[in-house]
């Protein structure tokens, strides 16, 4: 299969947010390695051998509704927001949602001590460019509102990478001052409204994990190495929050 200079861009800037590789691994592979297969991106990174030695991830899925699928309340509860294109409503395994989650889990005692909730939304590139999208941003808000009244004690988190840190701002600048100040902490990734507001929550309880190099962080349009790679950043990110509720 000969990939032309347009199908060559349009995977960089379309799809590429959707290939999220695991932190303890080193499998990478270029583009071009696709020219001589009928493969998509996606099933090309499943032929590449797996890394050994990785620690077991309780986290696997790709979507989680525990926030309203009838989970009991627990202690912490995160709303994540997915990137553009990425699985389910969290991202696939091995995608930073995921690894944060995992990370967070053990610093905390376990998976019984945190609900997780994915934004369920669309995803598209057009709502990345209109600076995230708008039902994605309302959903966001209304849960951040259910999470308040329906479990009074827990310590609400807001996550997000790329486009889904767009909607964690939009939200946080929704949400009333009673369920701002209910929010424990906040952790984006390769954030493309970089130093804009995150409404009343309290700056201290904000952490903005941002790339050099990184021109989504500067609210560009360009992909480079530097916004695919935050999975390092998930067991420092883990720590910060642990340290916040």
């Amino acid at each position: 299969m000969k990939l032309s200079t347009s199908t060559l861009l349009s995977l960089v800037l379309f799809t590429i947010e959707a290939l999220s590789l695991p932190t303890e691994s080193t499998k990478s592979f270029d583009i071009t390695d696709l020219a001589n297969t009928d493969l998509t991106p996606e099933e090309f990174f499943l032929t590449l051998p797996e890394p050994q030695g990785l620690t077991k991830r309780q986290y696997s899925g790709s979507t989680y509704n525990q926030l309203t699928d009838g989970t009991a309340c627990r202690p912490v509860t995160v709303i994540y927001a997915r990137g553009t294109s990425q699985a389910g409503n969290v991202g696939d395994s091995a995608a930073v949602g995921p690894l944060f989650f995992n990370n967070l889990s053990s610093r905390l005692g376990g998976t019984t001590q945190l609900a997780i909730q994915g934004v369920t939304y669309s995803a598209s590139v057009s709502g990345y460019l209109q600076g995230g999208d708008a039902t994605g941003s309302t959903t966001m808000t209304n849960l951040i509102s259910t999470a308040a009244t329906r479990c009074p004690s827990t310590k609400i988190v807001l996550a997000g990478y790329s486009q889904g840190a767009q909607l964690v701002h939009n939200a946080a600048q929704r949400i009333s001052a009673a369920n701002a100040a209910r929010v424990a902490a906040v952790v984006v990734f390769g954030d493309p409204k970089r130093g804009q507001s995150f409404g009343s929550i309290t700056a201290s309880k904000i952490r903005t994990i941002c790339h050099t190099g990184d021109n989504i962080c500067e609210g560009g349009t360009t992909i480079t190495a530097a916004h695919l790679n935050y999975q390092q950043d998930a067991p420092a990110a883990a720590t910060f929050v642990a340290g916040k509720v």
